[in-house]
């Protein structure tokens, strides 16, 4: 098993299930990195520990069970991890990820015809309480724009949620993500739309220090960029462009 190679190979080293399961997903699934976990831990290979965080969240905590001084390093984790939870952090990543999405889609002359909505064309969507982020239209095609800025994937019932909603509307659904399971790339692809993927979680440049700590630290996917690179909003419209 790959996972238990890597774990063998970190044998100093302290984990948590949701980097494990970002750092793998290029391979496997999140779940299936994490059940694949469970059974390492039911094997007796990785002790595992999980500690409240003063936000009020929880973290899965693991390390080899050769690993003789594993506190300090977990201490580590666990203070870098509560550094990027905290709920002004977060708040200014849902913020930046609007922001740079909304600059790509402008920048790229699509024009916001409403944001935060669940109306479009006369349309409204009454069956739950969800609304789009943005509606973008560009020659006479209309987007319905979910954007998650997230090391996780989005909810799927949320998922499927934003999909029916913009079938409902008459719009095609664009999720906006830092990743999306292969299976629902397809999904969205089935219904009309697009999967920005956008492989980092994007800081605000005041906070490209912290960023640069959780990349070379924890390993995980996140950048502090100016803007969306060029190279994304080019996939979206020659997409857009061929339909």
């Amino acid at each position: 098993m790959a996972l238990e190679g890597f774990i063998e190979g970190h044998k100093e080293s302290v984990f948590f299930s949701r980097q494990l399961e970002v750092q793998n997903e290029d391979e496997w699934y999140h779940w299936i990195t994490n059940r694949a976990l469970r059974e390492l831990v039911g094997r007796g290979l990785l002790r595992t520990e999980v500690r409240g965080l003063r936000t009020g969240g929880s973290i899965h905590l693991m390390w080899h069970r050769n690993h003789r001084y594993y506190r300090r390093d977990a201490k580590r984790v666990v203070q870098l991890v509560e550094e990027y939870s905290d709920p002004n952090i977060g708040g200014a990543l849902g913020l930046q990820g609007e922001a740079l999405v909304l600059e790509g889609f402008a920048r790229s002359q699509f024009v916001m015809r409403n944001r935060d909505t669940r109306s479009h064309g006369g349309r409204t969507w009454t069956q739950s309480d969800h609304d789009l982020d943005f509606v973008f239209e560009r020659d006479d095609r209309v987007y319905g724009v979910e954007v998650k800025n997230t090391l996780r994937y989005i909810d799927y019932s949320e998922f499927s949620t934003k999909i029916e909603m913009c079938r409902a509307l008459g719009i095609r659904p664009v999720f906006a993500v830092r990743m999306l399971p292969k299976s629902w790339i397809h999904e969205v692809i089935g219904a009309g739309g697009f999967a920005l993927i956008l492989k980092h979680q994007l800081y605000p440049w005041a906070h490209r220090d912290l960023a640069r700590r959780v990349k070379m630290e924890l390993g995980l996917p996140v950048d502090a960029p100016r803007a969306l690179e060029g190279g994304t909003m080019a996939r979206f419209l020659r997409w857009h462009e061929g339909l």
